[in-house]
């Protein structure tokens, strides 16, 4: 997500600013100062978002951007503003979150991955039924060592048209040493007829599932250059979830697993062009971005021009 409300602000000052005022800008101020000329990605969105590519989970045809659900459950990764949570709830009422989802669809993205929550359910059964919305489901659920299985019936049982092993859960799960009961989680999710995934923001979770025998129908895993301002030296303050991009590209390249990249953004602090491309050209089928209902046109676009243009993408589409 990248905060065009702050830039375009800043830039509507910026631009009719001098050349040494410029210099005594903060780091911030001068990323923003730099891309003040680059236009590009507001441009009108044109017709060329209904081609959105898709690739195949299984049977599932899945539209290679993904709308992702955090902001949409109110919850954000904003390092350590106190109050973007509250807004994000604020702001995301039922039906901005349908307009939100209704601009996905008329931008070619057929998927949305979200929490398992009755806020979740309560406005997928307004889009679903009250609107006649086809959005497809990738439900998010956080199973426990005492109950492996509850959350995962409910997502089905709700319309679910696949699960995934929350990141958090997968990394929590792994460092106990739980990881047989990561391959009953995902068997159940098999049980049910719809793909199974496992979610992490650490490589381990990806090694451990190869040494176990474990074989998800995807993986869900953070990616980004870890590139941006924020992502470093300790402590990052709610700002990094890929610790290691050149080993994360690695493993993929030697998998054959279908793997939707999230965290591609750094949470804003990267630019949708450069977010997209890199986890495209790395090896990433599907990219799961959260979006304001004003960034959904814009990302769609970004996305098809990005994946037309790819070069020097050296792993194979898995999906």
């Amino acid at each position: 997500m990248f905060d065009m409300i702050s830039r375009r602000t800043f830039l509507h000052g910026a631009m009719a600013a001098s050349t040494g005022a410029a210099m005594g800008f903060g780091f911030e101020d001068r990323i923003l100062l730099a891309r003040a000329g680059d236009t590009s990605a507001e441009r009108p969105v044109g017709p060329e978002t209904s081609a959105m590519p898709r690739g195949k989970i299984g049977d599932l045809e899945v539209s290679r951007l993904i709308c992702g659900g955090n902001l949409i459950s109110g919850f954000a990764h904003s390092r350590d503003l106190i109050y973007v949570s509250k807004l994000l709830r604020e702001y995301f009422t039922d039906d901005k979150v349908l307009e939100t989802f209704q601009r996905c669809e008329e931008s070619g993205i057929n998927t949305a991955l979200l929490r398992l929550d009755n806020d979740t359910l309560r406005i997928l059964d307004k889009h679903w039924k009250e609107r006649g919305g086809r959005l497809q489901w990738i439900a998010q659920v956080k199973p426990r060592e005492r109950d492996l299985f509850t959350d995962i019936d409910r997502a089905v049982d709700h319309g679910a048209a696949a699960v995934y092993i929350q990141g958090e859960t997968g990394d929590r799960f792994v460092e106990q040493g739980w990881t047989d009961k990561l391959g009953e989680t995902l068997a159940r999710i098999k049980s049910h007829g719809v793909p199974a995934g496992m979610g992490a923001h650490k490589i381990d979770v990806l090694h451990a599932c190869v040494n176990t025998g474990i074989a998800p129908d995807f993986y869900m895993k953070t990616f980004n250059a870890k590139s941006y301002w924020s992502a470093g030296p300790m402590p990052r303050n709610d700002s990094v979830w890929e610790e290691t991009p050149e080993e994360t590209t690695a493993f993929f390249q030697g998998s054959k697993a279908p793997w939707i990249a999230f965290k591609v953004l750094g949470a804003g602090a990267i630019h949708p062009r450069e977010g997209f491309q890199y986890a495209f050209e790395h090896g990433a089928d599907f990219i799961c971005v959260g979006m304001f209902d004003f960034q959904v046109r814009e990302d769609a676009a970004i996305a098809v021009e990005t994946l037309a243009l790819l070069a020097g993408r050296e792993r194979p589409w898995c999906a």
